[in-house]
């Protein structure tokens, strides 16, 4: 029923431009355009200023990730594994350009909850660790793909520090 209604307002407004088109001297339309168009980029630069950050740092990552030549991953498991990737970053164990062994150093237990996508709050059990553990490492596991053994690292890591808690 939506697309029945948006397609009418669609034509109603297409109709009144082609009216507007035909019945307007040239030098009119052209002035109109010419104010539509720097309408139309003042509001593109504002979003993308607004916009910018989530804009361009999600499709670099995503491409980045590409790089890495993971294969076979849904949308959702990008996303999970860009989260990942931003919470490593933010905390400052994670950077593409530097050497394996950098920031390696013992993750905080909030960080180990986080990268295993576990509520803190809440002390899950061995098992849900586990389960939360294969998970990821199913993605970024270095058999899948060789690029990804920092990451297994650090999720490995992240298991130890959470079972540790736990106990």
């Amino acid at each position: 029923m939506n697309i029945l209604i948006y397609t009418l307002i669609i034509l109603t407004i297409f109709y009144f431009l082609l009216k507007w088109w035909a019945s307007v001297s040239s030098k009119k339309m052209l002035k109109s355009i010419r104010l539509l168009t720097i309408l139309i980029l003042i509001i593109l630069a504002i979003a993308f200023a607004a916009g910018g950050k989530i804009l361009l740092t999600l499709p670099l990552t995503l491409l980045s990730l590409a790089l890495v030549k993971l294969k076979g991953l849904s949308v959702f498991q990008i996303f999970t594994l860009f989260r990942l990737i931003q919470t490593l970053r933010r905390s400052g164990r994670f950077s593409f350009n530097q050497s394996q062994n950098n920031n390696l150093n013992t993750l905080s237990v909030s960080e180990a909850y986080k990268i295993l996508n576990l509520d803190i709050n809440k002390k899950p059990t061995i098992e849900l660790v586990n389960r939360a553990y294969i998970k990821i490492q199913k993605k970024i596991h270095p058999d899948v793909s060789p690029e990804t053994s920092r990451l297994s690292a650090i999720v490995n890591q992240a298991k130890e520090i959470v079972i540790k808690d736990i106990s």
